[in-house]
């Protein structure tokens, strides 16, 4: 059977975007400026982007015939990807817990949102911001709070010297300054 005669099913994966699953039984957390972020995508899909594809769409349809319709199979192909997209954001924002890194300005322990700078045995520093699953950039050098080198960090302070499992074997790091925003004026 050829693929064009096959349903697709709206459910195929919600996990878009390629972001990792949540680990089973754990929070979503998140700053509040990553859950802004993600709000404002969801919103501007719901009211301005879905409503145009839908009138992309519906125009198409009206033009008759939809089997070699390039805007109608395109737009409805775009408004699943929107929908999913959708779901994806709307499920992530409800199991969100907003944490703000702010209220540890000040610590020198690692807590969730912290910049933490650490030295490795062979002198290289590296600096780092641990946060949430949905908002680690590792180009930006954030990290998930998920991540191997957070998960050695949180709860440790400046001084304090760790082993890193890695791949290629135990490296050994020291915390060398760890530091939070500043608490924001509302």
């Amino acid at each position: 059977m050829s693929k064009a005669f096959t349903k697709e099913t709206d459910n195929d994966d919600d996990e878009a975007g390629g972001l990792p699953a949540l680990p089973a039984g754990t929070k979503n957390y998140m700053t509040p400026a990553g859950y802004a972020r993600l709000k404002a995508e969801l919103l501007w899909l719901i009211d301005d982007e879905r409503p145009k594809i839908v009138e992309i769409v519906h125009w198409a349809a009206s033009n008759g015939d939809r089997s070699e319709n390039g805007d109608y199979l395109y737009g409805k192909k775009r408004l699943r990807e929107i929908d999913r997209r959708i779901r994806f954001l709307t499920k992530r924002l409800e199991a969100a817990e907003v944490a703000d890194p702010s209220v540890h300005h000040g610590s020198d322990q690692v807590f969730f949102g912290a910049t933490v700078t650490y030295a490795e045995d062979s002198g290289t520093q590296r600096t780092i911001t641990i946060l949430g699953i949905d908002e680690a950039d590792s180009l930006q050098g954030q990290v998930s709070w998920i991540s191997p080198i957070a998960r050695t960090l949180l709860k440790s302070r400046v001084g304090d010297e760790l082993k890193l499992h890695t791949p290629a074997g135990v490296l050994n790091i020291e915390v060398i300054e760890v530091s939070y925003p500043p608490a924001s004026e509302a």
